[in-house]
């Protein structure tokens, strides 16, 4: 269920965020999602990482959803600051390279179709994470594309998989990490 909590949020970011980049929506605006949904990440990245059952695994899943929850309070805190967004660029590119090696590992691992399904979700978010870095860093023309694919990872990757889970109608193992990009 956990899961599900964090891809519900993970959807609603990632779409927003896009809308965002599209112009849609004004940078103060954008940060109260950022907040939130970085905050719910967090919370479940230091359940799963210190809570009851805690193990090597539940310790990996934390880390990485952990890339996430920072990822959401960097964005939030670059609306307040009026900061260029170059150190959350930066970040982003280790983010992404950290997300090339988890999408191998969860392919490789892969038996379900929700295996299959994660690792693919994992592979499409280093490439939002490096989208990001070229957006921020390098200053590429990218942003409304990048809003675009932002939008789509939302709804692929975290809505409509976070909905499926929380309503029962599809089930998981617990998966490489429970927050997404």
């Amino acid at each position: 269920m956990l899961l599900g909590l964090a891809l519900l949020y993970v959807g609603a970011v990632l779409f927003l965020n896009g809308l965002w980049l599209m112009g849609r929506i004004q940078d103060q605006e954008i940060a109260i999602i950022n907040v939130f949904s970085g905050g719910i990440t967090l919370l479940v990245a230091l359940y799963s990482a210190f809570g009851p059952g805690a193990d090597a695994a539940s310790i990996k899943a934390a880390a990485l959803t952990l890339l996430f929850s920072f990822t959401y309070l960097w964005v939030a805190f670059n609306r307040y600051s009026q900061a260029d967004g170059r150190g959350l660029g930066w970040f982003s590119l280790f983010v992404a390279i950290t997300a090339v090696p988890v999408c191998l590992q969860t392919f490789a691992a892969a038996s379900t179709l929700w295996d299959f399904w994660f690792a693919l979700s994992w592979g499409a978010w280093a490439v939002l994470w490096f989208m990001f870095f070229l957006l921020l860093v390098r200053e590429a023309k990218i942003a409304r594309v990048t809003g675009m694919v932002a939008i789509a990872e939302g709804i692929l990757t975290g809505w409509l998989p976070g909905f499926l889970l929380l309503s029962g109608l599809i089930g998981a193992a617990p998966p490489a990490a429970v927050g997404a990009g």
